[in-house]
């Protein structure tokens, strides 16, 4: 048998060097493809044809006309979850700051801050010598004659309501509406024509009564449980129908009360629980986004809106059922459901919508008021994003400030209105003259 022997290489160690020899990768010249890129069917049964159904109609959306992208959006009616601005559901401020990517901020915005007047030694003497209801206050661009003649115009209305009509009573849960609503009227009604001399564009301001407030929004998603979709992953959809007692609209845009980006560090909180759990439940009906008026309204921009608590809403009754900490979350969960709605759909009349998101900040406010309590909130509408594809990277979030209840007045005794509340009114007064 022939031993194993080793072979040298055949190849020598230095070899020369490869010279004129034109490699593959150096080659600079690309050609275009002679034919267009392969794209998903938009009539196949696959995920990736309906990753292009959905962008070929955002495209169509956002170059569609404001009308038009409205009616688009509001188009396809699938089963939502309608969102109730008053309701009595437990800790709903919370659920309803996640449905709206909200978060609450306890006091008002600074520009509603009022600040100690400087007054000199004469102006204390007479101070002193003159009844409290002459006091002086450092409203801008308002001075204490005037707002001795608001005053004199609250208590006028008070006693209107409370003291020379003579009302017999009303039926069955409609107190507030026959009770307080003709004196919320009537107030707002006569503020707003004495300061319309000091602030100019309350002359061109609209005054609704009871209108009609709707938006519909994408937040989240789910799993479709049953049926032919089942196992299907689809967006939770929202829908809020609001009537307040009345809203003002102006034909300018207000300030914002913060830069957008302040936004970024405020806390929204979380719920991991379905909405049917507060409980919310699922209809389907015609989806709605309108402020009030058509789109070809010129005072398309909301300054205040004025709203009325129910019948059921009663603090001594929820005080013997130990709610007194649900008192104040009514009133949040009211004042986010109902400014969010309105804010919105001013936000979608100037063509933003879920996948345009705004540029600006869209501002509202809101007085809710069961006739003797006042409770005043500002909202701040930074984000209409809230689906889950357009919210994943987005920072902003939507803010409100709220006070606490403060009462307007104690009583009514002899044709007189006993403890009348200054800040109460020079908060009216400051929520009115708020313009660009």
């Amino acid at each position: 048998m022939a031993a194993r022997t080793r072979l040298p290489l055949l190849f020598p160690k230095k070899l020369p060097p490869l010279r004129n020899q034109r490699l593959a990768h150096t080659e600079a010249a690309l050609k275009e493809p002679a034919y267009p890129t392969v794209v998903s069917s938009l009539t196949a049964k696959s995920k990736s044809a309906r990753v292009r159904q959905v962008e070929d109609q955002v495209k169509k959306i956002c170059g569609s006309p404001v009308e038009e992208k409205l009616s688009l959006i509001t188009r396809i009616q699938r089963k939502k979850f309608v969102v109730y601005p008053q309701t009595f559901a437990r800790n709903a401020d919370r659920w309803y700051q996640h449905f709206t990517k909200t978060a609450y901020i306890p006091g008002l915005p600074e520009k509603f801050t009022l600040g100690p007047e400087r007054k000199t030694q004469a102006e204390e003497e007479e101070e002193e010598s003159s009844p409290p209801a002459a006091a002086h206050t450092t409203l801008p661009g308002i001075d204490s004659d005037a707002f001795a003649d608001i005053r004199s115009l609250v208590t006028r209305v008070i006693l209107q309501e409370h003291w020379h009509i003579k009302k017999r009573a009303p039926f069955l849960y409609r107190e507030q509406e026959k009770m307080v609503g003709p004196f919320l009227r009537n107030l707002v009604t006569g503020l707003t024509f004495s300061l319309a001399t000091y602030n100019p564009l309350l002359r061109l301001a609209s005054l609704d009564i009871a209108p009609q407030v709707n938006f519909y929004w994408r937040r989240g998603q789910r799993i479709i449980p049953k049926g032919h979709r089942r196992g299907r992953q689809e967006p939770t959809r929202f829908q809020i129908d609001d009537q307040p007692h009345c809203q003002i609209r102006l034909t300018q845009q207000l300030q914002q009360f913060t830069p957008l980006e302040a936004s970024y560090a405020a806390d929204v909180p979380e719920v991991t629980f379905a909405p049917d759990l507060l409980p919310l439940f699922r209809r389907q009906y015609d989806n709605g986004i309108f402020t009030g008026a058509k789109l070809p309204d010129p005072a398309c921009y909301g300054q205040t809106q004025f709203h009325l608590v129910p019948d059921r809403y009663h603090r001594d009754r929820m005080a013997r059922l130990q709610q007194s900490d649900q008192v104040e979350v009514f009133l949040r969960a009211n004042a986010i459901a109902s400014l969010f709605a309105w804010t919105g759909a001013q936000a979608m009349y100037q063509g933003f919508w879920n996948h345009e998101d705004v540029t600006r900040p869209f501002v509202s406010q809101a007085v809710i008021t069961d006739g003797h309590f006042f409770s005043f909130f500002c909202y701040q509408l930074n984000t209409v994003a809230l689906s889950v594809e357009t919210d994943a990277n987005n920072p902003r979030k939507n803010l409100l400030w709220g006070t606490e209840s403060l009462r307007l007045y104690d009583s009514v005794q002899d044709g007189a209105v006993v403890g009348l509340n200054d800040d109460v009114v020079k908060l009216l007064v400051q929520f009115l003259m708020n313009r660009p």
